[in-house]
């Protein structure tokens, strides 16, 4: 059942969560602070008013250029709003109340860490290992998984990945995966419980396996040494763990 109230809602919350991290997802690899300074256009440097700010709509009336010098601006801004607004209205119309806003928090930090991911090979620990924490304070609200489970999750993705890296390391001689990858698996097993982890790494196993097809339809090179962003594959299973352990909890 879905509660429209409820969705509007989260398509607001979600719209204005997707502003800020969408500045997010594009100054901190920069080494650019976000919580400093007025937003400003890259080329001209002006300073940006309410008008510009308006999250999705400005894109939108905008066309996605600068209203003063006419230079694009990242697309990445515009996207991560409508899919900060399509995650709230997600979670707020299925579960409404807390449990919604909680669930959508997940999923806002989830899609940041993605974006992260697939443009930088980067999971920052100043997400991850929160998101740990937050799972096991607020994850009763998205599942009905007990702390117990949940604390299982959390430790058991964590070194089921780290596992994983070590393994790989000292048969192939090289970096394999990064201990981001296993912090993010360990903070979903906290939102969702150890019950959701063998469908997550199921479902990114496939995703990045699609991921490798896409590449090779398009006439990219892949080798044995191509990156693949498995936390990226990881965020985007969230949607079937979230489900599995709603089913099983």
């Amino acid at each position: 059942m879905i509660y429209p109230i409820w969705a509007l809602l989260g398509v607001l919350a979600g719209a204005i969560a997707g502003s800020f991290l969408g500045t997010l997802v594009l100054r901190w690899p920069e080494g650019r602070g976000v919580m400093r300074g007025r937003s400003a256009c890259d080329e001209c440097g002006r300073k940006l008013n309410v008008f510009d700010l308006l999250p999705v709509l400005s894109a939108l009336l905008l066309r996605g250029r600068c209203r003063t010098c006419g230079a694009a601006i990242d697309p990445i801004h515009g996207r991560m709003e409508v899919g900060c607004a399509i995650i709230g209205a997600f979670a707020c119309g299925l579960t409404p109340g807390a449990a919604g806003y909680a669930l959508a928090f997940f999923g806002w930090l989830l899609l940041a860490l993605a974006v992260l991911d697939w443009r930088h090979f980067w999971l920052p620990d100043a997400l991850t290992v929160p998101l740990v924490f937050l799972g096991l304070i607020f994850g009763r609200w998205v599942t009905d998984v007990t702390l117990t489970d949940r604390m299982i999750g959390a430790v058991g993705g964590y070194l089921s990945l780290v596992l994983v890296a070590l393994s790989y390391k000292a048969a192939r001689r090289r970096e394999g995966l990064g201990l981001g990858d296993a912090k993010l698996m360990g903070a979903m097993g906290a939102w969702l419980g150890w019950q959701a982890l063998p469908f997550l790494l199921l479902s990114a196993a496939l995703i990045g396996l699609m991921i490798v097809a896409a590449s090779i339809a398009a006439g990219r090179s892949v080798s044995a040494t191509t990156r693949i962003p498995l936390g990226t594959c990881l965020a985007l299973a969230a949607l079937p763990g979230w489900w599995m352990s709603a089913m099983v909890g």
